[in-house]
């Protein structure tokens, strides 16, 4: 599996309990050759939380991939006119950011850099992990896994006992959903108990 000449972007969006389970995902793309340009929701660059402060994160994503996370709607506005991303990755995908995606909202960097990869026909890769997934954001998942050039990181409930509405990626396959996106495939089985393993 190789990103030799590939550039990725990876949005991180508000899922702060998913980080720890995304950040290694990045290091990964960076380690196989991968050109990853970081961007980072409103919410990830100023929330400090019980997981860890806005500025913690940052720095973590510095250090990762030697570039300053990019935090506004301008700083990415140019990858659609310049075709910039080979891929665009958001890992965690707040079901606020699906929501927002699946009704053409774009009133963030990441939401821009969606829109840009589309206007292009280039793959968008969804790492959802939301509470709401089978419930009120049921519709705008249906929407999304409907829609032209939008892949999803294979996913499935999380706690189905105690959150029987939450869904979450299994973002260990991040890197391996990327590559098939940009030959225009669905990684599959899309749907995986998310607490198994694939395997089983």
């Amino acid at each position: 599996m190789k990103f030799d000449g590939l550039t990725i972007g990876f949005g991180m969006t508000g899922s702060h309990c998913t980080h720890d389970e995304v950040l290694p995902q990045m290091k990964r793309l960076v380690e196989l050759g991968a050109d990853v340009i970081p961007i980072i929701s409103h919410t990830v660059a100023t929330v400090d939380s019980r997981f860890g402060t806005a500025e913690h994160w940052k720095r973590m994503i510095r250090d990762l991939t030697g570039k300053d996370p990019l935090t506004t709607i301008q700083e990415v506005e140019p990858f659609g006119p310049n075709g910039t991303l080979d891929c665009l990755v958001i890992a965690p995908c707040t079901g606020n950011t699906m929501a927002r995606l699946a009704n053409a909202l774009t009133d963030g960097p990441i939401l821009m850099a969606a829109k840009a990869q589309m206007r292009n026909h280039r793959p968008v890769v969804l790492a959802v992990s939301t509470n709401d997934a089978l419930g009120l954001n049921s519709f705008n998942l249906a929407k999304l896994l409907a829609a032209k050039d939008i892949y999803f990181v294979p996913f499935g409930q999380d706690n189905p006992q105690k959150k029987p509405k939450s869904m979450v990626a299994r973002m260990e396959l991040i890197p391996e959903t990327c590559l098939a996106a940009i030959e225009g495939k669905q990684l599959q089985p899309m749907l995986v108990e998310k607490w198994r393993d694939l395997n089983s």
